[in-house]
């Protein structure tokens, strides 16, 4: 990748959040997310590609000292990252451990469907896998709370709501009580605004109003009761 000029781009999103994504667009073009807290920085979904001046521009942020990812599309580098950042280590479902193809140390295996990390809170949603995941961060969108949702829950085009899948590659939606599931997970948290997996996939403000609205609509037109 470096020999066919990728570079990885960082950006602030908001204060105390940067996004990481790869220029020019590989793969499904997603983007990772680095959150600073008073506990240290957590590396959510990261990124394929990891090069010398993203690990200096990221020690200049703080380093990484934990990292997770919201569902096993976005495993396959997490231990090159956490191997480039003093073996930070990587807090993944047991759900999903069968999806893991690489033996590390750095691996925390969680059970529990709330896992505190650095101050974060790691919410185990299940949908579009077993173990899908969201990582919450209270002090985001202004102390109004965010949530980093991967495609666990995704921000759909017009940013203004979300949707579910079971498979997108197959177009295979949801079942209802998974749908459920979701929302009653993201209903222990208060939440403003949500970050997707890629660049411009945000709903930045109405967050929860917008997903309890798309839980129904979702429902609705699935022919369930919602």
């Amino acid at each position: 990748m470096k020999g066919a000029g990728h570079i990885n781009r960082i950006e602030q999103v908001e204060p105390n959040l940067w996004g990481i994504g790869t220029e020019p667009r590989f793969a499904i073009g997603q983007r990772s997310l680095l959150v600073a807290t008073e506990g240290g920085n957590v590396l959510w979904d990261p990124v394929s590609y990891l090069d010398d001046a993203t690990t200096s521009r990221i020690q200049e942020l703080g380093g990484v000292q934990a990292i997770s990812a919201s569902h096993p599309h976005f495993y396959g580098s997490v231990v090159e990252w956490s191997r480039a950042f003093d073996h930070a280590p990587i807090y993944l479902p047991a759900a999903d451990r069968k999806w893991v193809q690489r033996a590390d140390d750095g691996y925390r295996f969680y059970t529990e469907d709330a896992v505190e990390v650095a101050g974060l809170m790691l919410i185990r949603c299940g949908g579009h896998f077993e173990g899908s995941a969201v990582l919450h961060w209270r002090e985001g969108a202004d102390g109004r709370g965010v949530i980093l949702s991967g495609d666990t829950v995704q921000v759909v085009m017009d940013r203004s709501a979300v949707s579910f899948m079971r498979s997108y590659p197959n177009l295979i939606p949801l079942d209802p009580e998974s749908i459920r599931r979701i929302h009653q997970q993201l209903a222990s948290v208060s939440y403003d605004r949500i970050y997707g997996g890629w660049w411009e996939r945000v709903v930045t403000a109405g967050a929860e109003a917008a997903v309890s609205a798309s839980v129904a609509r979702y429902l609705r037109y699935a022919g369930w009761d919602a």
